[in-house]
C-alpha cells in the first residue's frame, strides 16, 4: 500500500503582499526605486526631520488622491478639489479677518462641512441630472475660482491665526507633524471603507452600474456619497495647506491634476471598477517623491505639468493595452466584480 502525501507550500509574506497589491504592485516599486534615488541624491534625506518633513509635504496631496480614488473607481471625475481647497484657504482667512478670536477646531469643522456640501452638489448633479461628472466638477471649478477672484479681487486678506495653522505646520509632542497623523488616520479609514459593503458596491458600481442597479445597489446615492468624501477630503487638504503654505488666491491650483495622475500612476482604471487605494496613495507619494528629485537634480519645476502629461498618458495607454475587446469586455461587465479594493 502506498501512501501519497501532498505538500501545501504557503506563500511567503511577501507573495502574499504583492499579490494583495494587485495592480499597485508596479507603482510600490516605483515608490521604492525613487526613495532610494532621494537617499543617494541627498544622504540627510532620511533623516528624521527632513523626512517627515518629506510625509507633510506630501499629506494634503495624499489626502486628495484617496478622496479622488473613490469618484474615480466609483466610475467618474472629480476635477473641483483643487478649487476646493483654494476657496478654503481663503474663506479661512476671510473669516478670520472678520472674527479672529474665532475657535481653530469650529473654523476646521465648518470648512469640512462646506467642502462636504461642495461633493454632495457634484453628485447631486451628477446622478440625478445626468450630466457627466467631468462637466459638472469642471463647472464647479469655475464657479469655485470666480467666485473667490470675485471675493478677493484676487489678492486675499485676513491672516490666519497661529492655533490654525498648527494643524498643517506644527507636530504632536514636538516631533511627530499633525500632516502625518492625518494622512495616516485618513490612509487607515480609506482602506476599512474599501473593506466594508460600501467600497464593494462602489466597485461593482464603477464596473458595471447596470449590473449594480439590477443587483440593488442604489447607484445615484453610492455614487453621490463618493462625491461627498472626496469634497470633504479636498476641504481637510485646504487646511493642511493653510497651515504649511499660508493664504493665498492659488493656493489649490491644479492639485486636481496631480490627484488625478497620482490615481492614475497608482494602476486605477479610469471609467472604473478596478484598483487600489493603498497603490493610490503610493501614487501620490511617488509624484511627491518624483518631484522632490527632480527639484534636487536642479530640474527646472516648469516641468511638473510636463512630467504629470507623460504619465497620465502612459500609463492609460498600458491600461487600455492590457483591456479586453469589445466583446470580451461584454463578457466581463455580465460577470460579478472583481475589482481590487484595497
Amino acid at each position: 500500500m502506498t501512501t501519497t502525501t501532498t505538500e501545501t507550500h504557503t506563500p511567503n509574506t511577501a507573495v502574499r503582499a504583492v499579490r494583495r497589491l494587485g495592480t499597485g504592485a508596479p507603482v510600490c516599486g516605483l515608490l521604492v526605486v525613487l526613495l532610494v534615488a532621494l537617499a543617494i541624491t541627498d544622504p540627510g534625506f532620511y533623516g528624521p526631520d527632513s523626512f517627515l518633513a518629506f510625509v507633510k509635504r506630501a499629506a494634503p496631496l495624499v489626502i486628495l488622491a484617496a478622496g479622488q480614488y473613490l469618484v474615480i473607481v466609483s466610475g467618474g471625475f472629480d476635477l473641483s478639489v483643487g478649487a476646493v481647497v483654494t476657496a478654503g484657504v481663503v474663506a479661512g482667512a476671510e473669516f478670520y479677518g472678520s472674527y479672529p478670536d474665532a475657535p481653530w477646531l469650529l473654523v476646521t469643522a465648518g470648512l469640512l462641512v462646506a467642502g462636504a456640501v461642495v461633493g454632495l452638489a457634484n453628485g447631486l448633479i451628477t446622478t440625478r441630472l445626468r450630466v457627466p461628472s467631468f462637466i459638472s466638477t469642471l463647472g464647479m471649478m469655475l464657479i469655485l475660482e470666480g467666485a473667490v477672484f470675485y471675493w478677493t479681487g484676487g489678492s486675499p486678506q485676513g491672516v490666519l491665526p497661529q492655533n490654525f495653522r498648527e494643524f498643517g505646520r506644527g507636530a504632536a509632542g514636538g516631533w511627530l507633524p499633525w500632516a502625518v497623523i492625518a494622512c495616516a488616520v485618513v490612509g487607515a479609514a480609506a482602506v476599512w471603507l474599501m473593506r466594508s459593503d460600501f467600497g464593494r458596491t462602489l466597485l461593482a458600481t464603477g464596473d458595471s452600474e447596470r449590473a449594480a442597479a439590477l443587483a440593488g445597489v442604489r447607484v445615484p446615492r453610492v455614487r453621490t456619497l463618493a462625491f461627498v468624501l472626496s469634497g470633504t477630503a479636498a476641504a481637510l487638504a485646504a487646511v493642511l495647506v493653510a497651515g504649511f503654505s499660508g493664504v493665498s488666491a492659488q493656493a489649490g491650483r491644479g492639485m486636481e491634476f496631480e490627484a488625478i495622475t497620482a490615481v492614475v500612476l497608482g494602476g486605477v482604471l479610469l471609467g472604473g471598477g478596478r484598483g487600489s487605494v493603498v497603490a493610490a496613495m503610493a501614487g501620490a507619494f511617488s509624484l511627491q517623491a518624483l518631484f522632490t528629485l527632480l527639484n534636487l537634480l536642479g530640474v527646472s519645476g516648469a516641468l511638473e505639468s510636463t512630467v504629470q502629461g507623460v504619465i497620465v498618458i502612459t500609463a492609460v495607454g498600458l491600461g487600455a493595452a492590457g483591456r479586453p475587446g469589445p466583446n470580451r469586455l461584454r463578457r466581463h461587465r455580465s460577470q460579478p466584480s472583481g475589482g481590487t479594493s484595497s
